[in-house]
């Protein structure tokens, strides 16, 4: 049990958590002594080291507000949004929900040819962890191979696209920094989205006088997007030049030397259609099903929902939501928004109304995306702390917490330590080129604490460094904050990746 503590006045709020919007300085509730001192201590430290704005919240397991500084302060939160986005999603759609990717049509498949006679459509629903070789999820070769199981053989016509919500696009979202598009964390955004929007490829040398050859690529098929006039010569120099054309296609020209390392080309897709349709030439050929592009013999509308031909399911939105808070991944977050919402705007308009009904905070809340890339977006020390202990209690918040990463893991990799043992935070951070941020649950010897700490200035790295003090010093010799265990499948699938991030 906390010892109740009156501690001196100060410029920082020790606060209650009344219910309230407004926190003032005359509102003051018992702290326990240690606490206070060391938090009191690490601030001075803090602000000098990495001046600038600050927003801390730090309470009980109850809500009770123990310590603060500026904490309705409206700050960017950068990644720590990626925390109410699933949390919204969880809300919507419930722990289990699988998104779904199918081929639509109508017709039937020729008993003697295997020719589909009839229309045909893939239908994608933004579904992130689509055509990953690397990591787990579903891939379009098994609805290929579905297809060739049911007897198919030939697929006429070209490759038409649908969704669950009619756009079947993907853009670079307009509230993102266009100085990102392009970034490996800030790739196209919608229905469709391969491989986390990331491509590459690799360019060996062949014999001299011969053109260099793709020798591997991910997704799979997109050395079909690759026109390579380039040769091979005699040497060791690398003197290739890759280009992007418009339409999504890669141009490769110069020379490469015989002896010559192997080339390699890695970045976001630029048009994910052509991406998707080399992808799916390629899955189709692999289930020895011949694609014959001719002129559309129906439209889009007249083919969705009337059959389903073949169809791949995600792993559930914990599984998702996991993978999201644990790797930070921005495109997963914008996919369980979209999932949610509906479109961005609409989504982040509701994401918003979703944080502010389970804390009861009208102020200084702000979102515009569900990842935490936009600057626009802002939120409190004190909201972060109000959801974190509310939310769990909600309906769908049942294990929320087990949703973030464990001291030690994904992005809490360096928050490790032989006094900080396994378990003792599951927590969020959030890093953009002006903010550090760090929020989630800490154990303690004497309790259970939540914190929230947001930082906005021009001392990221010093500012990152003193919230993972913070953390390490608070939970030293603490115990676990969570006992429960969610299973392999809900924690996300085997990380196989290659791709830089």
């Amino acid at each position: 049990m906390w010892r109740r503590f009156r501690g001196p006045a100060s410029a920082l709020l020790v606060l209650a958590l009344a219910g309230t919007a407004t926190l003032s300085a005359q509102q003051k509730t018992a702290t326990p002594a240690s606490l206070q001192s060391q938090l009191d201590a690490w601030f001075r430290r803090a602000a000098r080291a990495a001046p600038g704005q600050w927003g801390v919240a730090v309470g009980d397991e109850t809500g009770r507000l123990l310590w603060s500084v500026n904490a309705t302060l409206p700050l960017i939160p950068a990644s720590t949004v990626k925390l109410f986005t699933t949390g919204f999603a969880r809300t919507v759609l419930g722990p289990e929900a699988r998104q779904v990717t199918r081929v639509v049509g109508t017709g039937y498949a020729d008993p003697e040819s295997g020719t589909w006679i009839g229309s045909w459509a893939l239908e994608l629903n933004g579904d992130a962890t689509l055509e990953r070789p690397m990591r787990s999820g579903p891939m379009l070769r098994d609805l290929a191979a579905q297809l060739a199981d049911q007897g198919v053989r030939r697929l006429l016509g070209p490759l038409t696209l649908q969704s669950g919500s009619g756009d079947a696009e993907s853009s670079f979202p307009s509230v993102w920094a266009s100085r990102h598009q392009g970034r490996s964390f800030a790739p196209l955004i919608g229905a469709v989205m391969l491989n986390e929007g990331l491509i590459s490829f690799n360019l060996a040398p062949a014999q001299v006088g011969q053109a260099p050859y793709v020798s591997a690529s991910s997704p799979e098929g997109l050395q079909h997007l690759v026109t390579i006039t380039a040769k091979t010569v005699t040497g060791r120099r690398d003197r290739l030049r890759i280009n992007v054309a418009p339409g999504g296609r890669y141009l490769v020209s110069g020379t490469i030397g015989t002896n010559a390392r192997v080339r390699r080309y890695a970045g976001t897709a630029r048009n994910a259609r052509a991406v998707l349709e080399a992808t799916w030439q390629s899955a189709l050929q692999t289930a020895g099903i011949e694609w014959i592009q001719t002129p559309a013999l129906t439209s889009a509308s007249s083919t969705f929902g009337q059959l389903t031909m073949a169809e791949v399911v995600s792993a559930p939105l914990d599984s998702i939501a996991a993978e999201v808070n644990s790797r930070s991944l921005n495109i997963g977050a914008e996919s369980l928004l979209l999932w949610a919402g509906g479109t961005m705007e609409a989504g982040a308009r509701k994401l918003t109304e979703h944080v502010r009904m389970v804390t009861g905070e009208d102020i200084g809340v702000h979102l515009v995306d569900g990842s935490g890339l936009s600057t626009d977006d802002r939120a409190t020390a004190y909201t972060f702390l109000k959801y974190l202990v509310r939310f769990p209690a909600t309906s769908q918040g049942h294990n929320f917490p087990l949703l973030l990463p464990a001291n030690g893991d994904g992005t809490l990799r360096q928050l490790s330590g032989a006094a900080l043992g396994q378990g003792v935070v599951r927590a969020k951070t959030g890093t953009l080129g002006n903010v550090s941020s760090l929020v989630g649950y800490l154990g303690h010897r004497e309790g259970m604490l939540v914190v929230s700490v947001l930082y906005n200035g021009g001392r990221v790295y010093a500012a990152k460094q003193q919230q993972w003090a913070l953390f390490k010093t608070l939970g030293a010799q603490g115990t676990p904050v969570f006992h429960d265990a969610l299973s392999e499948e809900v924690l996300g699938g085997e990380d196989r990746t290659v791709l830089p991030r």
